[in-house]
């Protein structure tokens, strides 16, 4: 039997997971929730864990898995696949079994950029409901940087190849100045380009238009447990 708080918490966090892909961090659970000590949350989220509704992986942000609905029902989702909320990889209706390959094309950093991507030789195969109408790529992350944004060292992206992106997008970037790619944040200030990492602990890197060609937008994500 969870008590009220432990239950809006819960609720908090559910619909936090089925809106963003991702949970929320404690940051935004203290404002949904309008606490303002994080210890407070860490009860709730230790309590809820003991008791069977939620699982943490305490090394990882943001990292919740949850096990039941605030009324003890088991609580149904994918294992191996989180989704950056985008309308067009929304699930089909229907039960399609249908797989496209994407070409899989080795690493790219998250954290300190590493050489361009190039490998061509590899394919994976994506359910077609999940692909919108453009051309895809996929890539395997190395790198914490963006761990606040759900994205974990290990997890393979879903990439939409285009050379443009919105002020705010994750984006594969690369650096033409030393032929690296990294996974970043993309901010766009006056006359420059600011590529954002999901981690304190790495810096905002700051350059000029002509030095950061966009090689496609995350669409999604994919997780083995």
């Amino acid at each position: 039997m969870l008590t009220k708080k432990q239950r809006d918490m819960l609720t908090l966090i559910i619909h936090h997971v089925e809106e963003y892909g991702i949970a929320p961090s404690f940051e935004e659970l203290c404002a949904a929730a309008g606490l303002k000590s994080k210890s407070g949350i860490h009860r709730i989220m230790s309590a809820l864990e003991e008791r069977g509704y939620i699982a943490r992986l305490h090394n990882r942000a943001r990292a919740v898995d949850i096990l039941r609905h605030p009324d003890g029902s088991a609580y149904v989702q994918s294992a191996a696949m989180v989704s950056i909320p985008d309308a067009s990889l929304a699930p089909a209706p229907d039960n399609t079994t249908t797989v496209i390959d994407i070409p899989l094309l080795g690493k790219i950093a998250a954290g300190t950029p590493i050489a361009a991507i190039s490998d061509q030789s590899n394919t994976m195969p994506i359910p077609e409901h999940m692909l919108g109408r453009g051309e895809y790529f996929a890539l395997i992350i190395e790198g914490d940087s963006m761990i606040d944004a759900g994205i974990m060292d290990g997890d393979t992206v879903i990439i939409e190849k285009g050379d443009t992106a919105q002020n705010g997008d994750i984006v594969v970037a690369l650096l033409e100045e030393d032929d690296e790619a990294t996974l970043k944040r993309l901010r766009r200030k006056s006359y420059s380009i600011a590529l954002e990492p999901a981690n304190s602990k790495y810096e905002t890197r700051i350059f000029g238009p002509d030095q950061v060609k966009i090689q496609g937008t995350l669409k999604g994500l994919i997780r083995q447990y």
